[in-house]
């Protein structure tokens, strides 16, 4: 498999909307069918509910480059605190009406004073935030998921990412040519290996590799 170089290789241009946009049609439709009793499930975000991941897409993709650094000096500079606010700003007096929401700001293009792939890993990464617990599956893209994992290469782990730990193992995807990082080995789909970049301990389970281990240390 190729070595790669994650930050060389992120995405510049605005060619990632239609991706971002794409996930999420995809998943305004996997929450259409949501009964009402499901949107109190507990997501894989510790103390966050489907209801409250919905509620934190509606949020970025309302957040604004402006806006953002407004937020950030109001959470003193605490990216935690900053979430934790956007989620009571957009989350509606019923999850039908943050629903309503999402759907009306589906093809927004805003975006905070960030790489533009961190709007394509919101998408992903709270997708299965949402439907690991509920159930649902998805066959993304390979492009969206190769996107999404690049980007969390190159991102610090106190923004959400595995820059720090990909100076201490090597991911390598089982479904497509890429390999990221310097040490033992982990294995696995890019899906897998995205949420793993991305703390999420769900996916620990589905790799393998002798660097597994110093993976679980650090999630």
């Amino acid at each position: 498999m190729s070595s790669v170089d994650a930050e060389g290789l992120l995405g510049m241009g605005n060619d990632v909307w239609p991706m971002v946009h794409a996930e999420r049609a995809a998943l305004i439709a996997d929450l259409g069918q949501l009964g009402d009793d499901r949107w109190e499930t507990p997501s894989l975000c510790a103390g966050w509910t489907v209801h409250d991941v919905m509620a934190h897409l509606v949020d970025v993709a309302l957040t604004t480059r402006i806006g953002f650094v407004v937020d950030m000096v109001a959470a003193r500079l605490d990216f935690d605190r900053q979430n934790a606010r956007g989620v009571r700003r957009a989350r509606g007096a019923s999850p039908q009406e943050t629903f309503a929401r999402l759907r009306q700001l589906a093809s927004r293009t805003s975006t905070p004073p960030a790489p533009l792939d961190t709007r394509l890993v919101e998408e992903v990464v709270h997708g299965e935030d949402i439907r690991r617990p509920l159930g649902l599956t998805r066959s993304y893209p390979e492009e969206a998921v190769r996107r999404s994992l690049l980007q969390q290469a190159a991102t610090s782990a106190k923004f959400g990412g595995a820059k720090e730990l990909l100076t201490q193992v090597r991911f390598t995807a089982t479904d497509a040519d890429l390999s990221i990082g310097d040490g033992p080995e982990v294995r696995g789909t890019m899906l897998a290996l995205l949420l793993a970049a991305s703390g999420r301990k769900i996916a620990l389970d589905e790799l393998g590799g002798p660097g597994l281990r110093a993976v679980r240390q650090v999630s």
